[in-house]
């Protein structure tokens, strides 16, 4: 598994306009400007109206990339706010740590963080592979999972789904929520 990172969401409905102008809002406010060459990887789980949102740009790749979201949370409180749902972002960086942080209604309102080499273990056995999946399950990723009714492996397994990427200098052709799971997949940039 290679590290990650990003935003998830229940979401009935939307459309894509909504979530490029709210990345677009997002940048600036991290101080990232307006000109950027980026795009938002959207991927959405329809039959649980479970919807991931990550940056796809320099600054979003490898480790670093995935570490990025563990304090830049503006596109969350943003959705949060503009949608009335709760935005999770959240990171996992498989060498050390993973962690969720949560938005309602543009205020965080929970989150967890566990550095790997402070959990204990206790009695588990880490050689049985399902017993050690059972004691990940209560991790930050697994209970976030739990929350969406999904296996954590299902969760951390949705950036390698089929995902539209939308251009966020507007150049992607508006697609509604019900779309998007059969929208052809689009190149950035």
């Amino acid at each position: 598994m290679e590290p990650h990172g990003g935003y998830l969401c229940r979401l009935d409905d939307f459309d894509s306009d909504t979530l490029v102008h709210a990345a677009r809002q997002a940048l600036v406010a991290e101080g990232l400007g307006d000109n950027l060459d980026a795009a938002l990887c959207v991927t959405v789980m329809t039959d649980r109206k479970v919807v991931r949102m990550a940056f796809d740009a320099p600054f979003t790749y490898g480790r670093a990339g995935a570490r990025w979201y563990e304090k830049h949370h503006a596109l969350a409180k943003i959705l949060s706010r503009e949608l009335k749902t709760t935005v999770h972002a959240y990171v996992l960086d498989t060498e050390e740590l993973e962690q969720v942080v949560s938005f309602g209604d543009g205020q965080k309102v929970g989150g967890e963080r566990l550095r790997y080499e402070d959990y204990d273990l206790g009695d588990a056995d880490v050689d049985d592979d399902r017993a050690f999946e059972k004691v990940k399950r209560r991790w930050p990723l697994g209970h976030l999972a739990h929350v969406f009714g999904l296996s954590r492996k299902e969760l951390l397994n949705m950036p390698r789904a089929k995902s539209v990427l939308l251009n966020l200098d507007g150049s992607s052709p508006r697609i509604a929520f019900a779309d998007l799971a059969s929208a052809p997949v689009q190149a950035a940039g």
